[in-house]
């Protein structure tokens, strides 16, 4: 689905409303194959709202993906259900409108034209947590492991000794005394 910005300009009285089905299954694996192993088709029902030359599309998604376990590999079925607002404008004067946490696009001008399908498939990929866990996983919560090999966990910086000084620049501690030690 796609909308030019002269095409919304008729509906600055009244939003566009649109509610459909789409299968984007082709286009999230194509472009993201390790992150997205299938889709399901989509239930997404929006509005356009056309004001001063912006439109600010506003939909929410309902859906199904499938995505690699972080930890094993094994696929895992993700429901979708999440709303997304984003304003397109043609004027890059006109981001003084909005606040920083909006998302706005400037459209180039020779080309002003909302790819609703491209903005969609990103909407979902950003919807994917860093950490997805089988269901098997999230029960036992234990890290894999194989003959003569096992995964440990990291110690961070808070576990570590901070007040540990390597000996080879103890000596450099003195070669600024005027300075705090704690810089």
């Amino acid at each position: 689905m796609k909308w030019s910005l002269n095409e919304l300009h008729r509906y600055s009285d009244e939003p566009l409303h649109f509610n459909s089905t789409f299968d984007l299954k082709a286009s999230l694996t194509k472009r993201f194959p390790k992150e997205i192993l299938d889709a399901q088709p989509v239930k997404v029902d929006g509005y356009v709202n056309y004001n001063n030359g912006d439109a600010t599309v506003s939909a929410n998604v309902i859906g199904q993906i499938t995505v690699p376990s972080s930890r094993s590999l094994e696929p895992v079925q993700m429901p979708l259900d999440f709303d997304f607002a984003e304003t397109y404008t043609a004027d890059e004067s006109h981001l003084d409108r909005y606040e920083d946490d909006e998302v706005v696009f400037v459209l180039p001008r020779d080309h002003q034209v909302i790819d609703f399908d491209n903005s969609l498939v990103e909407n979902i990929y950003e919807q994917i947590p860093t950490r997805v866990l089988t269901p098997d996983e999230q029960l036992h919560d234990e890290l894999p492991s194989g003959k003569g090999w096992s995964v440990t966990e990291e110690a961070t910086h808070d576990d570590q000794d901070t007040d540990h000084v390597d000996p080879r620049f103890a000596k450099l501690k003195n070669l600024f005394p005027d300075q705090d030690s704690d810089n």
